[in-house]
């Protein structure tokens, strides 16, 4: 049963980046752990190990992709744990439809409590968004930002303003986004 998860920023993304799984699958078996698998294209890893520092983990993933794949792709590390945690605290858990649902995972060091302003960043954005008519919103709890995107997140006023040049979400870094029926499968993934 996996372990952890590790989420890769920005990869296979209109043909940049371009990871093939199986050599993914190859490179994180030979950083020592095991029952590794991914799910789906966008760089889901799924593993067991003993190493309990999530951090160092994302650190010798991102090291390991870039020396060997040649990609530089952020990664974070969740224990399963942290995974299951994310889902308890989702705020929109009411919303029917997973797809209208995101979850952006940030690095460490980036929780709510470490850098406070995120907050009204945050809210000054949904303003922004809201102000041109967007039902959109925010919510950050811990090291994960909850979007609720019921138009779509394709087409997501509050998503665009969030990931501009500026924005609270577009430093280098900033995280990586899953919609909830990912999140959902990562977690069931777990415990298979």
């Amino acid at each position: 049963m996996p372990t952890h998860i590790a989420l890769l920023r920005g990869i296979n993304l209109g043909g940049h980046k371009r990871v093939a799984m199986a050599d993914l699958r190859e490179l994180v078996t030979s950083l020592g752990h095991q029952d590794v698998s991914t799910y789906i294209q966008s760089g889901n890893v799924l593993f067991t190990t003993a190493e309990g520092d999530t951090d160092k983990l994302a650190r010798g993933l991102e090291e390991a992709i870039a020396g060997r794949l040649g990609i530089r792709a952020g990664v974070i590390v969740l224990t399963r744990d942290q995974l299951a945690q994310v889902a308890r605290d989702n705020p929109y858990s009411s919303e029917p439809n997973p797809k209208f649902v995101h979850v952006i995972f940030l690095p460490a060091g980036q929780d709510l409590a470490l850098v406070p302003e995120r907050a009204d960043q945050l809210a000054a954005v949904q303003e922004q968004a809201a102000a041109k008519g967007s039902p959109d919103t925010v919510t950050q709890v811990g090291r994960a930002v909850y979007l609720h995107t019921p138009g779509g997140f394709g087409r997501s006023e509050l998503a665009s303003l969030l990931g501009k040049a500026g924005g609270p979400m577009s430093a280098k870094g900033a995280g990586t986004a899953r919609n909830w029926a990912t999140v959902a499968k990562l977690l069931g993934l777990c415990d298979t």
